[in-house]
């Protein structure tokens, strides 16, 4: 029977969500875990890859499991598990659900911090030059791009991508108490895409990069005159919508 798990995690002290030959990942974090209290080998399939240094504050993967699960369940999981991992909710659903592509939509916040702040160095970027950018120019870049499909100037060069279409429905920048938030949902994202289009905002805000330039790399789609990927620590993966779950089970119920 398959199984949902929702969760949230601070990525700083993992190479990404993902299992890497060196490295500690939530994903092998998380299967150790189940594996070890059900007895047996367990895999799990995550919603999206998050990179090294990148946090998500809602997740969903599925794992495959026959049986009654052990009692308190849930909870023993959280115990075992590191404090910057939380499960929150695990539920059955149709053995043809699946964590990673019926997602029908994806949201992430990248937080920019303009005073430093102890407190928030791992969960928001510090960009010394912040209280300078324009907003308005930041949303404007941000618009513009809801204005394309095709986003290759925005994905690494190593990604195995097959195509480079994403359907935006959300790109806007929104000020908080230290600093800015940027939004942003779609379909799919390709490999760093957020935070080459924050790199690219934050440069425009500047006054570095021109939406001129911005433009003809999206009509054109090759690089930009000027890169830029932000670092990692700022950006959270904070939303995955799916259909209506159809649940398992007979009753669909939760398992706390």
């Amino acid at each position: 029977m398959r199984y949902f798990i929702e969760l949230a995690y601070r990525g700083t002290n993992y190479c990404g969500y993902q299992i890497q030959p060196n490295g500690v990942s939530i994903q092998g974090t998380i299967e150790e875990a189940i594996s070890t209290i059900l007895n047996r080998k367990t895999s799990v399939v995550g919603c999206g890859r998050t990179d090294a240094g990148v946090h998500a504050s809602q997740y969903y993967l599925h794992f495959e499991y026959e049986g009654e699960f052990p009692k308190a369940f849930l909870k023993r999981l959280n115990n075992f598990l590191p404090k910057d991992i939380a499960l929150r909710r695990l539920f059955p659903v149709t053995d043809d659900m699946h964590a990673r592509f019926d997602a029908k939509k994806r949201s992430y916040e990248y937080y920019v911090d303009f005073y430093k702040d102890p407190f928030r160095y791992e969960t928001a970027y510090y960009f010394y030059a912040g209280p300078n950018l324009l907003l308005e120019k930041l949303n404007e870049a941000a618009s513009l791009l809801l204005e394309y499909q095709e986003f290759k100037p925005f994905c690494k060069s190593n990604s195995d991508a097959k195509t480079m279409i994403c359907h935006l429905t959300t790109s806007k920048w929104e000020i908080q108490e230290n600093g800015l938030v940027y939004h942003i949902s779609a379909n799919r994202f390709l490999r760093g895409m957020v935070r080459l289009i924050v790199g690219a905002c934050l440069l425009v805000g500047e006054g570095k990069l021109s939406i001129e330039d911005l433009k003809t790399a999206l009509e054109r789609q090759e690089p930009l005159k000027k890169s830029w990927s932000v670092p990692p620590q700022g950006l959270f993966l904070s939303e995955v919508i799916y259909p209506p779950f159809e649940r398992g089970g007979e009753d669909g119920q939760f398992i706390f």
